[in-house]
Order: structure tokens, then sequence, then C-alpha cells
């Protein structure tokens, strides 16, 4: 026995703790034996957190199938640590149901009714993930084994210090908020989304909206904003038409009473409450996410065939440092494209002319951005709405030039009903196999490609623009969400603004004016919603721990130069091996940090099951080194 029982301390206990705890029980036996003490420190429940807590609207989706959420590292998964299979959630509801997993609590009645209806094709409320992710949490803490002492705080971390040299506990002291200390020899800030402090411009729209009685939400988790303030009736400017918005629609119509009936056919209509206000959304692309899919594949997508790891490393060996646009942007195009049109071939021969075989052979010797490719294209598939233009995919409307508010609403609402149509329709799977091949690349982006090696301007491309554009074709809603959008706007409560969005105050009438870049259309209100996440940043966060992380000069901000001059991306910069660094680039003894506010590549907590997840290949990863060092820091015992 050692005469120090080591510790462990986690700054947040969402699922990216849970996660790292399974992979620790699972390394620990060749690494580290002897005994650990692990502090758990989260003021919501453990294992959801402060995101995927129970405590928000049931009408709250998640925008996954329940076949496709799992905590579980998998076989799939690349990593040193031994893997371990477990039930998506689709699986554990129905091991719930007929008591073939039995450690888990009483569950409310209607709890037990979304386990009843859920099958794995449906996308369960978060309420209903927030079990799973606890259970999940409780599994993990249980195979930690005997000897591991957890314990879990519910309070907020405000500050990490390093222990002064009369302390014989851990080298950190974390303060709660409740004035408990808590000594640990490693310290891991996982917080999954953190909020910012309001950023000036937003700051600026608030304190107009209080001097004119108005409202005004700057960008937040839309569950905790209050909307009280959104009276029956009233004009509502929002910006953004992500999640956040699919969000906002649910808390403002259905959550204040309104509901959809379906009519005969299949078509929803929207009946109101009387409470609900009057929306007008807009955005840069104008349009919503695109649909979950519901078609399934013709032919399986295989592993990326050009992004590859032979690929990335004959671009690192010819380059010093690699540009996202010029040199990875065209191999992730061209496996997008690659995969589309290879289930085009595969699964709908009588919309091409000639063979897959021939067609693969001719394009594969071609760049994706070369106009002999776009002549194979165009002759191969006759149909141009069929043809896969990825910068039309990105920018739907632009070039679009609207006359009339009416040409706006026309062409929104028949935009989104052609991405339903092509979306759920089972004869349009080819933006299944799109979504797969983009799916495979984002998984390996960071596992491939060093992130040292890329240039500055890339470094901000691939966590601005690529991360936004995967968001938009694989992360968007369910496809019932997209239909009440279409409801709410035949109801009259949802216009839409356009692309190239616009917002600004007029002090002469207190209000919010907005419009279109692309449209004469222009609406006031008195109301205005940034449905969006703030902004990631370290200098401004709210998060206590955080911000005094930066403040005591132990972390930084990742700062890049680029050819505008020196750019913070407002993310807690982290070695590979997620170690906090200091200002001068040091690694801080003791201190580790993930999560989508560092500077990693910021994969989510859980994933799609049998894809060599990134979340997993990063937890195992953290998980042998917390070991590692934590092995380094027991003193070797002392011959008799």
């Amino acid at each position: 026995m050692p005469s120090r029982i080591p510790a462990l301390a986690f700054i947040g206990g969402g699922p990216r703790t849970a996660g790292v705890l399974e992979r620790l029980a699972a390394n620990r036996p060749a690494l580290f034996e002897g005994p650990l003490q692990i502090h758990v420190i989260e003021p919501h429940q453990p294992g959801s957190g402060r995101i995927w807590r129970y405590d928000q609207g049931p009408g709250l989706l998640m925008n996954s199938t329940a076949a496709d959420v799992t905590m579980f590292t998998d076989s799939s998964v690349t990593c040193d640590g031994p893997a371990l299979d477990g039930p998506a959630l689709a699986t554990w509801a129905a091991g719930v149901l007929d008591g073939s997993i039995r450690d888990v609590p009483v569950f409310e009645p209607h709890i037990l009714e979304q386990l009843r209806s859920l099958g794995p094709a449906s996308f369960p409320s978060r309420q209903l993930q927030s079990k799973y992710l606890e259970w999940f949490f409780r599994r993990a803490v249980t195979s930690l084994g005997p000897d591991i002492s957890v314990t879990v705080h519910r309070d907020l971390a405000t500050s990490v210090q390093p222990a002064s040299g009369d302390h014989d506990g851990g080298t950190h002291r974390v303060q709660l908020a409740s004035g408990t200390e808590v000594a640990a020899d490693v310290v891991v800030y996982a917080l999954g989304h953190t909020d910012s402090q309001v950023e000036p411009e937003s700051a600026r729209l608030s304190a107009f909206a209080a001097r004119h009685g108005g409202f005004h939400a700057p960008p937040s988790y839309t569950t905790d904003v209050d909307y009280s303030g959104v009276k029956a009736g009233q004009d509502v400017i929002v910006s953004g038409m992500g999640l956040a918005f699919v969000d906002l629609l649910v808390l403002l119509f259905e959550g204040r009473g309104g509901h959809f009936e379906e009519r005969p056919d299949g078509e929803l209509d929207y009946v109101p409450s009387g409470a609900e206000p009057r929306v007008w959304a807009g955005s840069r692309r104008g349009v919503p996410y695109h649909s979950k899919i519901s078609s399934s594949l013709r032919t399986p997508v295989d592993r990326p065939r050009y992004f590859t790891a032979d690929a990335i490393d004959a671009l690192l060996a010819e380059h010093q440092e690699l540009d996202f646009r010029a040199h990875l942007w065209p191999l992730i195009a061209k496996d997008a494209g690659y995969a589309y049109y290879r289930e085009l071939f595969t699964g709908y021969p009588e919309r091409v002319l000639g063979t897959w075989a021939s067609f693969q052979a001719r394009f594969d010797a071609l760049d994706w951005y070369s106009s002999e490719r776009e002549e194979l294209a165009a002759f191969a598939v006759p149909d141009r709405s069929l043809r896969l233009d990825l910068e039309a995919v990105d920018h739907p409307l632009s070039g679009c030039a609207f006359d009339s508010h009416d040409a706006v609403q026309r062409s929104v609402t028949a935009y989104i009903q052609r991405d339903l149509d092509l979306r759920t329709s089972p004869d349009h799977s080819e933006t299944l196999a799109l979504f797969m091949a983009l799916l495979f690349v984002y998984m390996d982006l960071g596992r491939l490609v060093p992130q040292e090696r890329l240039n500055a301007r890339s470094q901000q491309a691939i966590h601005g623009w690529w991360h936004g554009f995967f968001s938009f074709v694989d992360s968007g809603p369910p496809a019932h969400r997209l239909r009440e959008m279409l409801a709410l706007h035949r109801a009259g409560r949802l216009k839409f603004l356009g692309p190239g969005m616009w917002v600004r105050t007029d002090e002469s009438s207190g209000r919010f004016v907005a419009g279109s870049f692309q449209s004469p259309v222009v609406v006031d209100a008195s109301a205005y919603i940034e449905a969006r996440l703030p902004a990631a940043s370290v200098e401004r966060s709210a998060n206590p721990a955080l911000l005094d992380l930066h403040d005591a000069g132990l972390g930084t901000e990742q700062r890049l130069l680029t050819t505008e001059g020196a750019h913070s991306t407002g993310k807690l910069l982290v070695s590979g091996n997620h170690e906090v660094l200091s200002p001068v680039g040091t690694a801080q003894k003791g201190l580790f940090a993930v999560g989508p506010w560092t500077s990693g590549w910021g994969a989510g907590a859980f994933a799609r099951p049998n894809t060599n997840a990134a979340p997993f290949r990063e937890n195992d990863a953290l998980a042998r080194r917390i070991l590692e060092t934590v092995a380094a820091s027991v003193p070797a015992p002392q011959p008799n």
C-alpha cells in the first residue's frame, strides 16, 4: 500500500467524463494497479451533466436516432486499450423493458412510455438520453473496482491552484463554490459546451432592448434562456436556422400549448394555442439544416478512398505546411463525390448513362475541381439536379435575387420541401451515401492530419467552415421538424427573411430592423433572438474555473498567425495529449482538458456505433495518459 493514495479530479461530470472513466477502468490493469481517489465535480446530475440533463422540455429531441447513439468504445475503435462492446441507446431501452438490464432506477411513467414506443429509427427525447447517460456513468464507476473511490461533488469548481509546499496531499487544490477544497494530483477539465460572457455587440443589443422595453436574447444554450419576455402575437426576429433554431421553435410553439395535426395527405397543420409569437427567421444561408435521412443504402459506403493515411503522408512529405482548401478539401470532396455517384450508379442505373466500372475508372484519374470531372458527371448524369455540386449544397440560394417577400417565401419553402423529398424518399439514397462519406472523413481528419502541420488559415477553416458545413449536411434535425416548419409557415406563424441576413437597431422607433442582402424585404420588431451557441472564449468564459485557468496564467487561448494578422480561436490551447499548455507553450504538469472549447479536434462525447469514432479514440488515449501520470506520481516503495 503506497504511503499516499493519488487523486484525480474531473471538473465537469457529463458524458465526456463518463467516457473517460470507462476507459480508465479498461486500461487500468495494464498501466496502474494501485488504489486511486477520483473526484467528479458537477453541479448537475453526473453522466448527463448540464447539456443533457433531465430537467428540460420533454418536447426537445436528439437529432440522432436511437440506433446511432452509443457510449461504448466498441471493436471498431482504433486505440491502445481494450474494446468494450455495449448497448446503443435503442438496445439499452429494449434491455430495460425486457429485464436484461436491471441496474436502473424506477423511471417516471412518461419515460417508461417513451421506452415502449422507442425503435432503432426513433429520435429519442433528451430526457430519455439523460437516463442512458446516467446509467452509463454509474456502470463506469462500478467497473473501476473496489480499490478506487469515486466521490461526486454536486458543486461548481471555481479555480485550480498549485498546492503549497507544506501540503502532503495532491499537487493541485481545486476550489469549489461551497468553500470545499479538493486535493488532486491530476485535474481534467471536461466541461462540455460552456457559456461565454456576452460579446460587446450582443451586450449593445441587449441594452438597446432594455432601453426601449423590448426583448433580446444573446447567443446561449436555448433551453437555458427565459423567453417569457416574448409575448403572444409579438413579432420576433431570429438570426440563425440551425439546431438552436429548431429547439427555439419547439419552445415557442409546442412549449406554449400549440400542437400539430396530420392531414389526410400526410402534411401537418399547426393548431395554435393563442400564446405564440410570429417568427421572422433568417441566416447566412437562409435555410435550415438538412433533414435527417430515412432511406437505406443500396451499396454500403466504404471508408475514404482518397482521403487516406497514405495520401496525407504523401502531402506531409511534400509540404512543410498543409492548407485545408488546397490540399485536404479536394480529397474530401472527391470522396464525397465517389460515394454519391457510386450509389447513384449502383442503386438507380436508369438515371445514369454507362456503367459504374467505366465511370469509376475515369473518376479515379481526375481531380474533383477539374473541367474533365465536371464533363464526366454531365455526360453520365443527364439530370442536372442529380449532379453533386458541393458549393451549391453549401449555399443553396447563392446568386438568387428576390424581388419580393412572396418570392423569398416560395424559394425557402420549396427548398425545404425538396430537401424532405430527397432525404425521406427510399429512391434517393445517394443523399445517405454523401452523409456517410462526410461522416467518415469527419471522424478521420483528427486522426490522420497532425494539427501542428496545418497553416493558420486552415486551422480557422477546419474549426469554422468545415465544422459548419458538416453540421449543415450531416447534423440536421429529424424530418418531422422541417415538416413542422412548413406547417408553421402555412399558419402564418413563421416567415423567412432569406440568405445574407442582416440586423440593425433603429433608435427613432426603438425597434430591431432586419432584412437580407438578396431581397428588398425589411421587417421590424421589438424582439430579437440570436439562435446560436456563444463562440468559444477562454478569456471571456462564463465558467469560473476556465476563466481562472486563463487569468492565473496557467492556460491560454490558441492564437494563430493569419494573413490578416494574429487571430485567437477563443479555444484553450492544449497539446496533442490534451495537456493544458501555458502561454509560452509548455505543458502544465497534471492539468488536462478535453472538449469542444479546446484546440483539439472537438469531437462530441458520444457517437454512432461501429464508426471508429473520434471521441472514443480520444477518451482512450486521455485515460492512458492520465494513468501514466498517476503512476509516475506514486513514489516507488523503499527497500527494507
